[in-house]
């Protein structure tokens, strides 16, 4: 199977000034998904779309492609993903004259997914003939206990489903797991995003690889830094995956 891994990187952001390039251990954020990347063995090609010559260049030192480099309109707060996946894909198959079979798509902002996990995810795709897979973990609180204030600041809705969940269900210990995505890894097949330009458009064709919470960290905050450099510290995420 042949698989694109496609890493996208802007230059801004607005929670952590220079996220992409910033260090974990030694590490930029870039240079984890470069070097775990690198390591699949479905990696059929591995390239960067930034807008950002700093990025271009650590990406490069990290044995990246940089073929393009992304437009400043795709590169704002308001860039849709989806139009960034699209650009990348049209100058693979305009310049490049290539297609694949599928996109894994890496955010770096999500720094500690494994070629395991790539591999794993790949291995999926094909066994279940899905669409897409996407990388998640399990959420801390559940849906039942989540929801919107009212006006006055009353938890009448959250109330309203524990209602609901006490008279279905019984008791919480008997709810089923929940998950959310987390940022890790997005695989789709080159045909079904080119069709839909939307990972999500088949309800039953997506699947979910599990991650446990530490290697599952996002970085949107400074604090989510050091909690990351602390996890490798302690020896809860292992640098060892990522070591050149």
């Amino acid at each position: 199977m042949k698989v694109l891994f496609l890493i996208t990187a802007r230059g801004g952001s607005k929670g952590v000034p220079g996220k992409n390039l910033r260090k974990i251990a030694g590490l930029s954020l870039v240079g984890y998904k470069a070097r775990s990347a690198s390591r699949s063995r479905y990696c059929t090609r591995l390239v960067i779309s930034t807008d950002s010559a700093e990025i271009q260049d650590e990406a490069r030192r990290h044995g990246v492609e940089v073929p393009f480099t992304r437009p400043a309109e795709l590169a704002t707060d308001e860039a849709k993903s989806g139009a960034v996946i699209a650009h990348a894909m049209d100058w693979i198959e305009t310049e490049g004259k290539e297609r694949y079979d599928a996109v894994m798509l890496l955010e770096p902002s999500s720094p500690f997914a494994r070629a395991s996990d790539y591999d794993a995810a790949v291995e999926l795709l094909e066994r279940r003939k899905a669409n897409a897979v996407v990388g998640v973990r399990q959420s801390e609180a559940s849906t039942t206990v989540i929801g919107p204030l009212d006006a006055e600041g009353r938890l009448t809705a959250i109330i309203d489903k524990l209602h609901a969940s006490r008279s279905s269900v019984g008791r919480r210990q008997l709810m089923p797991p929940e998950f959310t995505m987390n940022g890790a890894l997005y695989l789709f097949r080159w045909a079904y995003f080119r069709q839909h330009e939307w990972i999500y458009h088949d309800r039953d064709g997506v699947y979910a690889h599990v991650m446990d919470r530490f290697h599952s960290v996002e970085i949107d905050d400074p604090v989510d830094l050091a909690w990351a450099e602390f996890l490798v510290e302690r020896g809860y995420v292992s640098k060892s995956d990522w070591r050149s």
